[in-house]
C-alpha cells in the first residue's frame, strides 16, 4: 500500500492537550509512527504510537463529515469537539496565563522547545493541488500568505484572548494601526461615533482628520459626562463608543459597565483602550465592552523594543476587523509577535511592581511644596477614584503631575532628573519622563494646547521596574534642583 493511499482512524494515547479519542488522518496529512511492544500478564501486543504530526488535517472523527477550521476562525488554534481550545482552564491566575498560555497545551508548530519558535515566512506552500483545494473549501487548516496568518503570531493572539477572557484577538503592526482599522471596520461611511476629550493625540486627528473624508462625524464629550453621552445617543444613530480608560495623559476614567448599558441600549458598540490600564489591571470584557484594544509597544511587550497592538473581542467582531486587515496589511511580523510573547511572561510581574512604585511616588508628590497637583486614579484626590477603585485593581504605572512654576523650572526638573529617559511611551522596564507640552504637542501655540489643558509645567512620568527608592530618591534630588 503506497503512502499516498493510507488512511486510517485510530485512537491515541492523550497528545498534548487531547484527549483519549478517534482521529481521522486525511491523505494529506504527514504523520510519523513508532511501532511500541507491550508486554502485559505475559502477552505480548503491539501498537502505534503517534511520535509527530508535521502538516495535518486533524480534528475528531465523527460520523458527519467535519470541517477544519480556517485561520481567521481559529487563528492556529486546534479545536476539539467544535470548540476552540484557548481557556485553559486550570490556569486561574493571569500570571499563569501570560506564561502558559496557548503553549503549555501545545501550539500550531510541531516543537520539543519550551519557548515559541519563529516562523519566518512570508508565504506557505501545498503539497499538491488537491491539498489546495481543500483548504479553499475549507476541509483542510493551512496557511497560504503572510498577511493572513503566521503560526507565531497565532500564539500570542492565542495568550492575548485567555489574558482578556476574549472569544479572538487580532494582532496589528502598532496600536495606531489597530485603531485605525477598527474604526473603519465598524463604522460605516456617514456614521456616527462618541469620544472623550481626553485620549491619545494621534487618535484625535484621525478621528478629526481621517474620518470625516468618509462622512463619519464624532460626538467629543468628557469622560465623566453620562449626560452628554445619553443626549448623543438620543440624537445620532451611533455606531461606536471608543475611549480610552484611563485616558491619556490625565488617567480620567470611564465606567465601562455603564456606558456599556448605554451604548448596548441604543445599539451602539463600545471599544475601549485598555493600554494605560492593562488586562493586569482592569478587564473591559467582563465590564461589558464588546471590544478592548491595547497598544502592545506598551505594557504587553514591556521592553521598549518592539511595535505591536491588538484588539480582542467576540468572534464575529474580530473576524469582521481582520476581514478588513487582510486588505488593508499592517501585519505583524513573526519577530515582533516573537517579542511579545516573550515580553508577556513577565507582564503581571513588571505590572505589579510599576503599580506599587506609581502609587508610592503619586503619594510623595502630591505632598511635596514644588507640586501642584497629581493625576494618579489611585489616589483619593482624583475625580474618578471611586470608579478606579471599583473597576481596576490596580492603577498602572504612569504618575502625571504640575510643577510648581512655568515650563523653564519645569525643564529644569526633568534634565535633573539621572535615571529616566526623556522620550515618549510607557509600560517598559526602564523609566521614561516628558513633559506633554513639548513631546506630543510642541508644534501647536500655547492657546491651541491649553485647549486640551496640555499645560506647561506638566510632567508625565512612566515608571520602569528600577527600585523604588532610587527613583525616589531620583525625583526628591532634581525636586531640590528647582
Amino acid at each position: 500500500m503506497s503512502a499516498s493511499d493510507f488512511s486510517a482512524t485510530f485512537t491515541t494515547t492523550p497528545f498534548r492537550n487531547l484527549s483519549s479519542s478517534s482521529y481521522y488522518i486525511t491523505t494529506s496529512s504527514k504523520v510519523s509512527f513508532k511501532l511500541q511492544r507491550h508486554v502485559s500478564n505475559g502477552e505480548t501486543r503491539r501498537s502505534f504510537r503517534v511520535v509527530r504530526i508535521l502538516a495535518s488535517s486533524l480534528w475528531p472523527h465523527t460520523d458527519s463529515a467535519g470541517t477544519p477550521p480556517s485561520p481567521a476562525e481559529s487563528n492556529g488554534a486546534l479545536e476539539v469537539n467544535g470548540a476552540v481550545d484557548s481557556r485553559y482552564s486550570f490556569l486561574k491566575c493571569d500570571g499563569s496565563k501570560t506564561v502558559h498560555a496557548a503553549e503549555r497545551l501545545g501550539r500550531g508548530i510541531v516543537t520539543d522547545a519550551i519557548t515559541t519558535p519563529v516562523v519566518n515566512t512570508s508565504v506557505y506552500f501545498f503539497k499538491k493541488t488537491a491539498d489546495l483545494i481543500d483548504w479553499k473549501e475549507k476541509r483542510q487548516f493551512s496557511y497560504e500568505y503572510g498577511r493572513y496568518g503566521n503560526p507565531t503570531t497565532a500564539v500570542l493572539e492565542e495568550k492575548m484572548s485567555a489574558l482578556e477572557g476574549a472569544e479572538s484577538t487580532l494582532f496589528l503592526a502598532s496600536g495606531m494601526c489597530t485603531s485605525s482599522v477598527m474604526l473603519l471596520a465598524l463604522v460605516p461611511a456617514g456614521g456616527h461615533i462618541v469620544t472623550t476629550t481626553d485620549c491619545y493625540r494621534r487618535t484625535r486627528i484621525f478621528i478629526a482628520n481621517m474620518l470625516p473624508k468618509m462622512g463619519i462625524t464624532a460626538t467629543i464629550i468628557d469622560p465623566a459626562d453620562v449626560d452628554a453621552l445619553e443626549a448623543a445617543l438620543e440624537n445620532n444613530k451611533v455606531s461606536l463608543f471608543f475611549t480610552e480608560t484611563p485616558t491619556n495623559p490625565f488617567q480620567r476614567c470611564v465606567d465601562i459597565k455603564l456606558v456599556s448599558e448605554l451604548c448596548h441600549r441604543k445599539g451602539a458598540l463600545v471599544c475601549i483602550d485598555g493600554t494605560f490600564a492593562t488586562p493586569i489591571n482592569q478587564k473591559a470584557l467582563s465590564l461589558g465592552a464588546d471590544l478592548v484594544v491595547n497598544s502592545a509597544t506598551k505594557y504587553i511587550a514591556g521592553h521598549n523594543d518592539v511595535l505591536a497592538g491588538c484588539i480582542s473581542g467576540s468572534k464575529k467582531l474580530i473576524t469582521q476587523i481582520r476581514s478588513l486587515h487582510f486588505i488593508l496589511g499592517g501585519t505583524l511580523s513573526p519577530n515582533s509577535a516573537y517579542l511579545v510573547i516573550r515580553g508577556m511572561k513577565t507582564l503581571h510581574l513588571r505590572v505589579q511592581h510599576q503599580n506599587s512604585t506609581a502609587m508610592k511616588i503619586a503619594k510623595l508628590l502630591e505632598t511635596h511644596p514644588k507640586v501642584t497637583q497629581v493625576y494618579y486614579p489611585g489616589l483619593p484626590s482624583h475625580p474618578e477614584y471611586s470608579l478606579a477603585k471599583r473597576q481596576m485593581t490596580g492603577f498602572g504605572g504612569v504618575v502625571c503631575f504640575d510643577i510648581d512654576g512655568d515650563i523653564m523650572r519645569t525643564i529644569k526638573f526633568v534634565d535633573s532628573l539621572k535615571i529616566p529617559y526623556i522620550a515618549p511611551s510607557f509600560g517598559g522596564v526602564e523609566s521614561v519622563v516628558n513633559q506633554p507640552a513639548i513631546m506630543s504637542y510642541w508644534d501647536l501655540p500655547r492657546s491651541e494646547r491649553e485647549k486640551y489643558r496640555i499645560y506647561d509645567n506638566t510632567v508625565r512620568f512612566c515608571f520602569g521596574v528600577e527600585d523604588y527608592e532610587d527613583l525616589k530618591d531620583d525625583i526628591l534630588q532634581a525636586l531640590d534642583v528647582i
